[in-house]
């Protein structure tokens, strides 16, 4: 028969569980705050690459001249992380982080021409505005209790839309198509921020002791740092100030 503990008011037992969700908890934090610190390197090393390519004058060079290179460095992106996403199982976790890296790199690339296109102080000003609030709705999707797996599908078919709305204006040109894919930009990926966070940390129980946690916390890396980095462009059509 068990010993009373006065702490608890059960058996001595009842410690067992409560060591082990203090382990889970703990696990649980590290395990959160690689997935933040490989998010947060990728975003730092994106925005240094953006602004160097920018300032070199190279990538004025390549996005207003004739010819493919421009639309290679605008694609490799996609192929990178379609390559990471559909090969997590195959590749190794080294493997992984290199391509994430690589991803971060190519993204520099093609997003230095926010710099040809809106003045620093206006793009700066929409980062820090992006980050305080990626940091609010990520926290709350850690923090809440409410299960968030229902929210998935309406905003899989938000994303389908807004790509459909977005390459559908690209031939219309409309400005109040283009205002009204900004707006439900910004709305849709903070839903996203907020549900991914949740479900990052839900996945941590299936992979806290397996292989795969090394690769699942760059996946969850990439996840965030897609969510930031759209929520911050979407953003920035609200908040950038065009360059004269």
């Amino acid at each position: 028969m068990a010993n009373f503990d006065p702490r608890t008011g059960y058996g001595a037992t009842a410690s067992v569980p409560r060591s082990g969700a203090v382990a889970r908890d703990e696990g649980l934090r590290t395990y959160m705050l690689s997935v933040y610190n490989y998010m947060a390197s990728g975003v730092l090393l994106t925005g240094l690459v953006a602004l160097a390519f920018a300032a070199s004058g190279m990538a004025a060079q390549v996005f207003m001249s004739p010819g493919p290179l421009k639309y290679v460095v605008m694609f490799a992106p996609l192929g990178l992380v379609l390559w990471l996403s559909f090969g997590i199982n195959k590749i190794s976790e080294g493997t992984a982080k290199a391509l994430f890296g690589g991803y971060a790199v190519l993204m520099g690339l093609s997003l230095s021409t926010i710099f040809l296109a809106y003045t620093g102080a206006s793009i700066a000003s929409t980062f820090f505005a992006t980050a305080a609030s990626f940091g609010a709705l990520s926290l709350y999707g850690y923090t809440t209790k409410k299960d968030l797996s229902g929210m998935g599908t309406f905003l899989l078919m938000g994303l389908v839309g807004l790509i459909v709305a977005s390459l559908l204006n690209i031939f219309m040109q409309s400005s109040q198509l283009a205002f009204a894919i900004s707006l439900i930009g910004v709305l849709l990926f903070a839903g996203l921020t907020v549900y991914d966070t949740q479900k990052i940390k839900n996945m941590y129980d299936h992979v806290a002791n397996t292989d795969f946690r090394g690769k699942s916390i760059i996946m969850g890396a990439l996840t965030l740092y897609l969510d930031f980095i759209n929520l911050f462009l979407f953003l920035l059509r609200f908040m950038g100030s065009n360059r004269e």
